[in-house]
């Protein structure tokens, strides 16, 4: 038995004398690779250029402060006050305050922020106004989409109460 080899024919030519070599193929991958990650730092410039994830201007020192935050909550549990924050029309938000024996809380001034949710841009700085004993209205800058509400209340002798909510108006 007489073993025959096998040649392989020579690359198939086009009819122009070009033919695909390793080479070629190896500039090509490299440039599928470099058009892929232009691309991706491209969008992640502009990414950062439109919001760069940062929340505070001064992360460190809002980090810092935590403690006291965690204080002044503390504080204002103590005091047992229910809260309910409810939309009796459309431009309109209503804080409804009880102490521990049900009883409206009365005699708080302050104001509310209005921020949406996932900027800072559009924030919004409301007066609270007395509607009747322990409740107070807020009017709403632009009854549309959603808001984070952050109210501020004070008591004459300084004491504060926070309140936050997310509503959706659509």
């Amino acid at each position: 038995m007489t073993a025959m080899s096998q040649v392989s024919p020579p690359p198939a030519d086009n009819g122009d004398g070009f033919r695909i070599t390793g080479w070629h193929v190896l500039i090509g991958v490299v440039a599928f690779f470099a058009i892929v990650i232009a691309v991706d730092v491209l969008f992640i410039t502009m990414a950062f250029r439109t919001f760069s994830g940062e929340v505070a201007s001064n992360p460190y020192e809002a980090g810092l402060a935590y403690n006291r935050t965690l204080a002044e909550e503390r504080a204002q549990a103590s005091l047992g006050w229910s809260v309910a924050m409810t939309r009796p029309d459309d431009a309109t938000v209503e804080i409804a305050i009880h102490d521990r024996e049900g009883r409206p809380v009365s005699g708080l001034s302050g104001e509310a922020v209005f921020d949406r949710p996932a900027t800072e841009t559009g924030r919004k700085i409301v007066a609270v106004r007395v509607a009747g004993p322990g409740l107070y209205r807020l009017t709403v800058p632009d009854p549309s989409g959603a808001w984070d509400i952050r109210a501020t209340l004070k008591r004459s002798d300084g004491q504060q109460f926070k309140v936050e909510q997310r509503l959706v108006w659509r």
